[in-house]
């Protein structure tokens, strides 16, 4: 084996870039940073295409990283659910030919985001809704059920957050549901077990640290003020933020990833 190859295999892979949105709309009153306006969302998406970045949904991109064929691509999520993904993001996000993955509460469907308690309000998305991404070529995951720190949930809030919102979601779409995401971003070892105990073959987080795996997959906040060369920054200094001491790339994504001790 060349010296570079085996050099190559020692080293720890950088971990994937996956972004992290939530809702695409005015951004008047946002106090907790959670929104991109459509113009700033759509500067975005041209710099990723300017630099031959393509977004993808996560499930894409794992499947595209377990078959060596992941360069060029970058993970594009957006959290809660918010019903302006229709008309805000997914026009933008066609034109584009990229894909992206949304994580929906099917226990506040067509509700609001009662858990931002300094608001605004803001709808989430209905069953009808849900329906017309999915057909339109998103992925759609879970968000839990109704936006519970699964950290704080009791064993069968825990389950209902976990397995019931996957089948929830299945009978609504008619499409496997592969991908968890957890609320506020909180993951612990109990979490991650009940996620994969419910069949999900991967799960987003935000920062998980040490848990950071197939089952908690680090992502990086875009919001407004994400210009051009702040995305540069962001994208250049992801691998070196979030490295830890464990194993720094994410477990294999396939089959044998489900059911896993």
């Amino acid at each position: 084996m060349p010296a570079a190859t085996a050099l190559r295999r020692l080293l720890p892979k950088p971990p994937l870039w996956v972004a992290m949105y939530h809702s695409i709309t005015d951004t008047a009153d946002d106090p907790y940073r959670v929104t991109v306006s459509p113009v700033r969302f759509a500067r975005q998406l041209h710099w990723l295409g300017d630099r031959g970045l393509r977004g993808v949904s996560v499930r894409e991109l794992l499947a595209a990283t377990a078959e060596g064929r992941a360069k060029g691509l970058v993970g594009l999520t957006f959290d809660d659910g918010y019903a302006d993904f229709l008309d805000s993001a997914l026009p933008l996000l066609r034109r584009h030919g990229f894909t992206a993955t949304v994580y929906v509460l099917p226990g506040r469907l067509g509700g609001e985001n009662g858990w931002d308690t300094d608001g605004p309000r803001k709808q989430l998305l209905d069953e009808h809704g849900i329906r017309r991404i999915a057909e339109a070529g998103m992925e759609i995951g879970s968000h839990g059920l109704r936006h519970v720190p699964l950290t704080e949930a009791d064993d069968a809030a825990l389950a209902a957050e976990t397995r019931h919102s996957r089948e929830l979601l299945e009978e609504m779409t008619g499409r496997p549901v592969e991908g968890f995401c957890y609320p506020y971003g909180r993951v612990d070892p109990r979490a991650i077990r009940a996620v994969r105990k419910a069949g999900y073959r991967y799960a987003c987080a935000i920062d998980p640290g040490e848990h950071t795996g197939t089952y908690a997959l680090p992502r990086v906040h875009i919001g407004e003020n994400d210009t051009p060369w702040r995305l540069t920054a962001k994208r250049v200094l992801h691998p070196l933020r979030r490295r830890h001491p464990g194993d720094l790339s994410p477990a294999p994504y396939g089959p044998a990833a489900v059911g896993a001790p």
